[in-house]
């Protein structure tokens, strides 16, 4: 007997906001807030050490990992429940 399709749809790819990074340092941060300024953009600003950078950098790999498993783990039920299983008792 023929196993139901499943009907999945793959998740679309997000479409994600693009950020502009600025890097800060201590010889730069006057000029980077005078031109931010310039701009009419609030100097308010978040930051991250070079070693959170690192770790935010590891996160998303991570996340980026689990979507693939994911992805993988939709792949292999999809093709579980929409191929024709053969009957394994029927000799040629």
């Amino acid at each position: 007997m023929p196993r139901a399709q499943l009907n999945l749809e793959k998740p679309t790819p997000l479409q994600l906001e693009e950020l502009q990074w600025i890097i800060i340092t201590s010889e730069n941060a006057d000029e980077v807030f005078k031109k931010l300024e310039e701009k009419g953009i609030d100097p308010v600003l978040w930051g991250l050490t070079d070693k959170d950078f690192e770790l935010l950098a590891k996160n998303f790999a991570r996340i980026r990992n689990q979507l693939k498993i994911t992805n993988d783990l939709l792949d292999k039920y999809k093709e579980y429940y929409e191929t024709d299983v053969k009957d394994t008792n029927t000799k040629k």
